[in-house]
């Protein structure tokens, strides 16, 4: 087996070489590439009753446009890193990009059904293989007291893609239809491309990510404790989100307007919970996690009693988007901690193990929402967001001290 030790290994710094230029235009072009690629994913969201009505197919069935590219993205994210370990990560995030520009002008032109879900398919190999390159490029494109304020800036891409995209991609389908809606993003990922090609310095791997390391990594308990925290929080926050539309439609009673306006409210209480769960994470992923998992729980269990009227569902919407927006940033900050010598490796089991729980998340909600009501898919999210915290109180309760990082 090939091992991952390098020439910035032989040194005794365990860190990889600064890139020669790129810093913060080239941070922004991973940033702008990572929000078209959220916005891509979770668009859907948004749109889900009105592509379903296209379609003539249930919610649940729409739900497969989440659970597609999150199964997709699962497997992407090892089997693309692993095969690609010695190729330029410039070169690969550009054919990333270009593939989901493909992927989301596909959807847009689909005749059927079926050619959406396929569209989908290549979202999700998108995700997987830019997410854990570019999740973790930060320390390599700005000098090393910003990179922890660079990551901040690249995963403030999440929210963001709430904020900014999912609100304004329901607003264009509301006025022009859903398929312009993939046009339009897929003509910005398009300048994402050409903007990235443009900044990004020529970015050679450091360390050949190899099956062994994962499988190294899943053995630690810090690792396992981060997989079992993921899959519990992503679960609970994805299987509930994906269907928040039929839920402000028939237990709200919201118009079109207003769950667009609802939709730009949660994804600007995510970016003020991404930076806040980026400052908190300095001082230990576990309460960061802890914390945005009991709120999730709390809004998402109210929300079937307070929900019924707009105010309450605002304000129940503004909880739950601040939490989950220090969820990325959390879970990825814990898996890092759990393997400092390892961060492609990290990113990679990170992104893996959050795209196989959030289509795992909409996938069981749909079958929920199809057989019961939005009413219990939100009850079913509190209590696995609720379980979350336990499993942090656990992880407390160890006191097993946090892998040391290499130091020059």
């Amino acid at each position: 087996m090939v091992s991952t030790t390098t020439a910035a290994d032989a040194g005794g710094t365990g860190t990889p070489p600064r890139a020669a230029r790129g810093g913060w235009p080239a941070v922004i072009a991973v940033t702008l590439g990572i929000f078209c690629i959220v916005t891509s994913e979770i668009m859907p969201i948004g749109l889900l009753t009105s592509i379903g009505s296209s379609f003539t197919v249930s919610d649940g069935t729409a739900g497969l446009m989440m659970t597609m590219p999150g199964l997709l993205a699962a497997i992407a994210a090892p089997v693309m890193t692993v095969a690609t370990a010695r190729v330029d990560r410039r070169r690969m995030l550009g054919v990333f990009l270009l593939l989901l520009a493909l992927a989301d002008f596909l959807a847009a032109a689909a005749p059927a059904y079926w050619l959406v879900l396929v569209s989908r398919v290549a979202v999700g190999i998108v995700i997987g293989g830019f997410w854990s390159i570019g999740a973790a490029l930060a320390e390599r494109l700005v000098p090393p007291a910003s990179a922890g304020r660079a990551t901040a800036v690249i995963f403030s891409a999440v929210p963001l893609g709430s904020v900014l995209g999912v609100p304004a991609g329901t607003f264009i389908g509301e006025l022009a239809g859903w398929r312009v809606t993939f046009v339009v993003i897929g003509g910005l990922t398009a300048v994402a491309l050409a903007l990235l090609w443009l900044v990004l310095p020529p970015l050679p791997p450091v360390r050949a990510t190899r099956l062994r390391v994962l499988r190294d990594m899943v053995r630690g308990t810090h690792t396992r404790f981060a997989l079992l925290l993921t899959f519990l929080v992503v679960l609970a926050h994805f299987g509930a989100y994906t269907y928040v539309t039929p839920f402000l439609e028939r237990v709200t009673h919201a118009s079109a307007g207003s769950v667009t306006v609802f939709l730009l409210v949660f994804g600007a209480a995510g970016v003020v919970g991404n930076f806040a769960g980026g400052a908190a994470v300095t001082r230990g992923p576990r309460a960061a996690l802890g914390v945005a998992a009991g709120s999730i729980a709390v809004a998402t269990l109210l929300l079937p009693v307070l929900g019924g009227r707009e105010t309450g569902a605002v304000a129940l919407l503004i909880v739950w988007g601040a939490a989950y927006g220090a969820v990325p940033v959390a879970s990825q900050t814990w898996f890092a901690k759990a393997a400092p010598h390892t961060p492609e490796a990290a990113t990679v089991l990170f992104t893996a193990s959050f795209q196989a729980t959030l289509s795992l998340g909409a996938l069981l909600g749909g079958v929920t929402v199809d057989r019961t009501s939005p009413t219990t898919v939100m009850t079913l999210g509190g209590t696995t967001a609720a379980l979350a915290i336990m499993v942090v109180w656990a992880h407390f309760l160890r006191r097993q001290p946090w892998p040391e990082p290499n130091r020059v």
